[in-house]
């Protein structure tokens, strides 16, 4: 069994947790996830399977959620998990005044990642550093925002906002939620998380872990196709000799100008890993099936 799985993750499960869990119930080892959750968060985690676990470097990075940020209020955790730092009653924002705020996080923008995050300084997380009580420098990260939509908003002494954002890998909410607070200097913090899309994969389609233990039971599970979260990288046809010797190693000679990364197939639903090319030569990155395994079509 190779393949993805579109998870919608647990309240207060751990990203780890659910692969875990996953391993169980499937019987197998080889699992991995991509885009990790804090436990507080639910929504998509995307699960690798099999061989399929070697895939999910190549998967894309834009992610999307939907965000509750409380204002008057931040933490050390910059969600309501930490301790309260301030906590001061701004009745009366103005929303519109909210909106213009929310533009300056538009594009590519400078963030400073949470001081709790799995981030790693000098090969120590920051969380861990973080318990200790050490405080270090947080490196700051290039992080891009394609889109912020304000969804619903709730006046009050500690006024929420709810918001959809979408955004490219590595982009702490946590932080947007931090950042809009100190621009409106009223604090912030985020209150509820869910992820409703990443690498491709969307909410609507994810299955719960009552719904994956349901289809295991019935004989019905079908893991995702490996090649179906790739589809942000061209794809190449090889001719079945040079589609043998590409997946013995080989470089296969190649003068086409599609870009890095490539999908390999044999047949156009053959699907036999990532290629590279460099030089005219279409390198092997990553071989789905080693010959003599993988059989020929014709």
């Amino acid at each position: 069994m190779q393949g993805f799985l579109n998870l919608n993750k647990p309240f207060d499960w751990t990203s780890h947790d659910c692969v875990a869990k996953v391993r169980k119930l499937l019987k197998m080892k080889r699992v991995g996830h991509a885009g990790t959750l804090d436990p507080k968060a639910t929504g998509v985690l995307p699960i690798a399977l099999g061989k399929a676990t070697r895939l999910l470097q190549y998967l894309p990075g834009e992610k999307a959620y939907q965000a509750t940020i409380r204002l008057g209020v931040q933490t050390t955790t910059d969600d309501l998990e930490g301790e309260i730092i301030t906590s001061t009653p701004c009745p009366g924002l103005d929303l519109e005044h909210i909106k213009t705020a929310l533009d300056q996080f538009i594009g590519k923008i400078q963030q400073i990642p949470p001081s709790y995050s799995a981030i790693q300084v000098d090969g120590k997380r920051l969380y861990d550093l973080a318990r200790k009580g050490e405080i270090v420098e947080v490196p700051v990260r290039t992080v891009e925002i394609s889109q912020i939509q304000v969804l619903d908003w709730r006046d009050g002494d500690f006024p929420e906002l709810d918001v959809a954002i979408a955004c490219g890998t590595g982009t702490y909410i946590r932080a947007i939620a931090r950042d809009l607070g100190k621009i409106l200097n009223t604090g912030g913090t985020l209150s509820a998380l869910i992820r409703t899309e990443s690498s491709s994969f969307q909410i609507p389609t994810s299955l719960t872990f009552t719904d994956l233990a349901t289809q295991i039971e019935n004989g019905t599970f079908q893991p995702i196709s490996p090649d179906t979260p790739l589809k942000h990288l061209k794809s190449l046809i090889l001719p079945a000799e040079s589609a043998k010797k590409w997946c013995q190693g080989q470089k296969i000679p190649l003068n086409l100008a599609i870009g890095d990364f490539v999908r390999v197939y044999e047949t156009q639903s053959n699907f036999l890993g990532i290629g590279k090319l460099e030089n005219d030569l279409l390198v092997p990155q990553m071989v789905l099936y080693e010959y003599p395994n993988y059989k020929l079509n014709n």
